[in-house]
């Protein structure tokens, strides 16, 4: 592959140019909804490219750098390893998805797409940027298309709850900021250079205790993990959000404060920062991941909305990704990044099954739906396979993420009591079998109920991107070395 062609720029940016199209050029909602959709499967392709491409031996690869403000010594950095491509697939595939799960939205149809490439392209520019300026600056980037596509388009307190994604969102940022600078202050040369501060090229006098500067920038990231106890706002967004922005904020939104976790100060990969902190402290995180894991799987059980149910899953989920960083591995942290790109994929197909399912019935009430399985027998069947994926079935990526990460942790030789801290996170499975089975059997399989006779089931495009995430959910569980092959050298390399 011609590595002097820059791929990682133009995945960057296609969805953006193609937000500029519609907003200036475009006409027409049709032709508003096939441009989104070209341009974002143009992304996609190109990232299988660098997927096919990609030397597994390990390492940064695709570059694009070039000086950005001088003055600063900040750079326009970008790379990819076997961490940041799995991110990087992954968004620009449930970006396509996205476009066509929005396809039937009528309201200000050219805004909402421009929003929503917008929010695509803010996503991609955080897992590619190893500067630490640029990657603030993206990560700031998604806010306001995400606060605009909930407080429009949503339903229900989507006002309050796009403002309280805000809050929490900005309030994390201020301490990543803080962070960032007392960093780049603490480095002689003065550097946002990620590779460079990583590898010992930059020396490090702090101006503040390291232990300081990891938990300003940690903090950032468990707000946008989310972790608890900084998780309310994301039942909050996911409930009044509209379905593809749930979607992405599921798939992908969530796994930039896991993917900042392991990048930035694990210590692991090109560009952490602080591991030694990371060492210091690891204990009292994963006892933080299992308090997540438990009390995300405990008050999903007391959910009575469909999307509010699998929010407060992704809060016990995405706690097995935090077990997986912080049990400090290099097997966990493989089975972490693996949970982030299990988690994508499953989640995204439940909350666009929660969304058809929405469609066609007008009702999200748990007690209040019953027997649909009869009226919609293909939503049913894709519904049950994301939710046994999703309490870890074998042949499905669940299981093989899950499995990753407690044998992971369980070889830990980091974290004192592991092995009774692994337990603990995996008696978290057992309650989400209880909670996803529990929720199917409500929804599809009980007596049917009369006023739904005659809804429609999913339709030919709708099957379509079912379909292709169910395929992949299977595909990387029946055969995980398409993704471990990826992933695994980064972090042997770093063990």
């Amino acid at each position: 592959m011609d590595t002097e062609f820059p791929f990682l720029s133009v995945i960057l940016f296609l969805p953006a140019i193609a937000a500029v199209l519609i907003a200036f050029f475009v006409k027409g909602a049709q032709t508003v909804r096939l441009t989104a959709a070209l341009f974002t499967f143009v992304a996609f392709a190109l990232s299988l490219a660098l997927f096919i491409g990609f030397d597994r031996g390990g390492g940064l690869q695709f570059v694009d750098q070039a000086q950005w403000i001088s003055a600063l010594n900040a750079q326009y950095y970008l790379g990819v390893d076997g961490l940041s491509l799995s991110m990087v697939i992954l968004t620009t595939f449930l970006g396509l998805v996205s476009v066509f799960v929005s396809w039937k939205i009528k309201n200000r149809v050219k805004e909402y797409f421009i929003w929503l490439l917008l929010l695509e392209t803010g996503i991609l520019g955080v897992f590619m940027s190893l500067d630490l300026l640029l990657f603030f600056l993206f990560w700031e980037v998604e806010l306001i298309p995400m606060y605009m596509l909930i407080s429009i388009w949503g339903s229900g307190r989507k006002e309050y709850s796009a403002i309280k994604f805000l809050i929490y969102t900005l309030l994390g940022s201020a301490f990543m900021l803080a962070g960032i600078l007392a960093l780049y202050f603490s480095t002689s040369p003065h550097t946002f250079d990620m590779v460079e501060i990583a590898s010992g090229g930059a020396a490090i006098v702090p101006v503040i205790p390291m232990a300081a500067i990891f938990f300003l920038i940690f903090t950032a990231f468990a707000i946008k993990l989310p972790t608890f106890p900084v998780h309310t706002w994301l039942p909050d967004a996911h409930t009044d959000a509209p379905t593809a922005v749930s979607v992405m904020l599921a798939g992908v939104l969530l796994k930039m404060g896991a993917y900042g976790m392991v990048r930035l100060v694990a210590g692991f990969g090109e560009g952490g920062l602080v591991p030694e902190v990371a060492e210091r402290y690891a204990l009292y995180l994963v006892i933080f991941a299992v308090i997540s894991v438990l009390y995300g799987a405990a008050v999903t059980v007391r959910q009575k909305d469909l999307k509010r149910l699998i929010a407060y899953s992704s809060v016990s989920h995405m706690g097995f990704v935090m077990l997986g960083i912080f049990a400090l591995s290099d097997l966990s942290l493989t089975g972490a990044t693996m949970q982030m790109f299990s988690h994508g994929l499953i989640t995204g197909l439940l909350f666009a099954m929660v969304g058809l399912v929405y469609e066609k019935t007008h009702q999200r009430q748990i007690p209040l739906l019953g027997g649909l399985a009869r009226q919609m027998p293909v939503i049913a069947v894709v519904f049950s396979i994301a939710g046994l994926a999703a309490l870890g079935l074998p042949t499905t990526i669940g299981f093989a993420a899950e499995f990753t990460v407690f044998l992971g942790s369980w070889n830990s030789d980091v974290v004192y009591a592991i092995q009774a801290l692994t337990v603990l996170a995996i008696f978290g499975i057992v309650v989400g079998a209880g909670y996803i089975l529990w929720m199917l059997e409500r929804v599809f399989y009980r007596q049917p109920k009369e006023q739904y006779d005659g809804v429609g089931d999913a339709d030919g495009m709708e099957k379509s991107y079912i379909f292709a995430l169910t395929a992949l959910i299977i595909l990387f569980g029946v055969y995980p070395k398409l993704l471990l092959d990826l992933i695994s050298p980064l972090f042997r390399a770093f063990s």
